[in-house]
């Protein structure tokens, strides 16, 4: 009898890659390593459900418009669902620009949409989903530590559990989210890996979730970035991203650097800054809203593109990663829980259609991976740097750069972009297009009547800012009690 699929890692990644394949007709078995979430009502569990094996998990997170067409397209019944139990459709393009005397409606666009819901509620529903899919199993409590591999040692052939179990498998998913197992196992096996591509973040966040004292049809304040409210300055950002049922996840983030600003892990400091920053402070407004979490502190990891996942080292075929063990992109950007859903899907797709397990599946794979993930780590590499350089002339008190640092290509940088879609909506379109991941920044900044209109716009001023600077910040925080 022809083994399953393993799938190692059952979190959002994980889960749809199953979920695709058991549609496809592919038994899957699917192991993970942490206890399975409580019973339960779904918005109810995921008020309570802890994953410490998933970081950031209990951070801010929104599905993008290339997630929510994911959905719509492979797993429509997961979208449904979502809604029932209170996550909402966000209108994108009601943060256009508007044209004409009377402010008429600036973009129409039905794809722009973005779904306001916390992790861990869709992370519950699509493992709901998956479990109710035949032939798939679902085993909790259960580590993976290494690969079996075939009688030529070419091909993976299951996986070995830390208790010493084989598990034979006709091909192997690496879903271990950013500890990337895969490139262990490889080294256990006596393969070298390869070399991963790495770009600096140089990011700490801070989350604290809320819940509206009165939820209603509409948001305490304008989604001023179409699906969010905040800002990314000078020297941090602040950004509120609505989430379902009445709540909704405001995330701090600063430079690493700055010790002065450590000190947002308290609930006072936390507070004294959402209040001082543009957008967000009618949000937690006491009258409007009160915490439901303490204030939740991660360090973000460098965006990283895995060798596993490209064409890099020593690889076996058979073995597949997928999500943040293939690729990881600055979260200030919110692409990775979208790229993740595609890269899933598309990947059953691939392994359905070319059912042989060898060379040109693998070549295949890696091709895919390729169009998913690079053009994303490419601009996130770059725009991390960009904003990493700006904010860190802002805590050691040198000239921030006067001009925004060239883009690939000759591109206009995200800075020029963004000036020019304050006012032009075709701009806009492009821009949010982009960031939405519906299109490729190869295909938005690469075109010529993009290029053009931006630079109509003229040149964005360097240190242009509403929000706080710096040393009003750390002055602020130096009367707060308790840090």
């Amino acid at each position: 009898m022809t083994p399953p699929a393993v799938v190692v890692g059952g979190s959002v990644a994980g889960l749809a890659t199953a979920s695709a394949l058991a549609q496809r007709g592919v038994p899957v078995r699917v192991l993970e390593r942490s206890a399975p979430p409580p019973d339960g009502p779904p918005v109810e569990v995921a008020a309570s459900w802890r994953r410490p094996t998933v970081p950031q998990g209990g951070h801010s997170h929104i599905l993008t418009s290339l997630g929510v067409r994911v959905l719509r397209r492979s797993a429509p019944r997961v979208l449904e669902e979502a809604m029932e139990q209170g996550a909402a459709l966000v209108d994108l393009t009601l943060a256009a620009p508007r044209t004409g005397a009377e402010g008429g409606r600036g973009v129409e666009d039905p794809d722009l949409v973005a779904l306001a819901i916390r992790r861990t509620l869709l992370e519950l529903l699509l493992r709901r989903a998956t479990q109710a899919v035949a032939h798939v199993t679902l085993e909790h409590r259960t580590s993976v530590r290494g690969l079996l591999r075939d009688a030529s040692g070419t091909r993976a052939a299951g996986v070995v559990t830390e208790g010493g179990t084989q598990v034979p498998a006709r091909f192997v998913i690496d879903a271990t989210g950013r500890r990337a197992a895969s490139a262990s196992w490889l080294r256990r096996a006596e393969l070298a890996p390869g070399n991963d591509l790495v770009g600096p973040t140089e990011l700490r966040g801070f989350t604290r979730f809320y819940r509206l004292r009165t939820p209603r049809g509409t948001w305490p304040g304008e989604l001023n970035r179409g699906n969010a409210a905040g800002g990314i300055w000078d020297h941090y950002a602040a950004v509120v991203h609505p989430a379902d049922n009445g709540t909704f996840a405001l995330t701090l983030a600063v430079p690493t650097g700055d010790r002065a600003l450590n000190s947002l892990r308290h609930p006072g400091a936390f507070t004294t800054v959402a209040r001082l920053s543009p957008h967000v402070a009618e949000w937690v407004d006491e009258r409007v809203a009160y915490p439901v979490t303490n204030v939740r502190a991660i360090t973000v990891p460098p965006n990283i593109r895995r060798a596993t996942a490209r064409s890099a080292g020593e690889r076996l075929a058979g073995l597949y990663p997928v999500g943040d063990a293939a690729c990881v992109t600055d979260p200030l950007y919110g692409r990775g829980l979208s790229l993740a859903l595609a890269h899933a899907f598309r990947l059953a797709e691939l392994l359905d259609a070319y059912p042989s397990v060898g060379e040109e599946q693998s070549a295949r794979a890696v091709e895919l991976a390729e169009r998913v993930y690079g053009p994303w780590f490419e601009q996130a590499v770059h725009d991390s740097a960009a904003r990493a350089r700006r904010w860190r002339a802002h805590v050691e008190g040198t000239a921030p750069p006067v001009e925004p640092a060239a883009a690939p290509s000759g591109r206009p940088s995200m800075a020029e972009a963004a000036h020019a879609a304050a006012t032009d909506p075709a701009v806009w379109h492009g821009l949010t297009c982009l960031l939405m991941g519906l299109r490729t920044p190869a295909d938005v900044l690469d075109a010529p009547a993009f290029r053009e209109r931006v630079r109509a716009a003229g040149p964005a001023l360097a240190g242009r800012t509403s929000a706080p600077s710096r040393a009003a910040l750390v002055g602020a925080l130096a009367g707060v009690a308790g840090v």
